[in-house]
């Protein structure tokens, strides 16, 4: 009798953003570390230090940096790091942002 093999699935990790709290694979979100240089973004995933996890999403880094990246990176945001984290954003979603002070402008 001949057994078949079992293939075994991949496993994905799963994270989750602190923005919505939504649990999505770790390869679709963007992770901000606090290291030894202070916060900032970490696109290759592999800085050291505590990292949290924000999707691509301009709502869900508002939320993140208002208050989720705080408790998740036990820390305290300072003004500069929120302005620098607010810069990535705005060079991240450039179309959004024209998008959005367009609107601003109009009314």
């Amino acid at each position: 009798m001949v057994k078949k093999s079992k293939r075994r699935s991949k496993h994905v990790p799963q994270r989750t953003c602190v923005g919505c709290r939504e649990v999505l694979p770790k390869r679709s979100l963007i992770r901000i570390v606090k290291g030894p240089e202070g916060v900032q973004v970490d696109l290759t995933g592999k800085a050291h230090g505590r990292g949290a996890y924000l999707h691509d999403d301009r709502s869900c880094w508002a939320r993140g940096i208002k208050a989720g990246l705080d408790h998740a990176l036990k820390t305290r945001l300072t003004d500069q790091e929120k302005e620098a984290l607010m810069a990535f954003i705005e060079s991240f979603f450039p179309e959004e942002c024209v998008a959005h002070k367009e609107a601003e402008e109009s009314s």
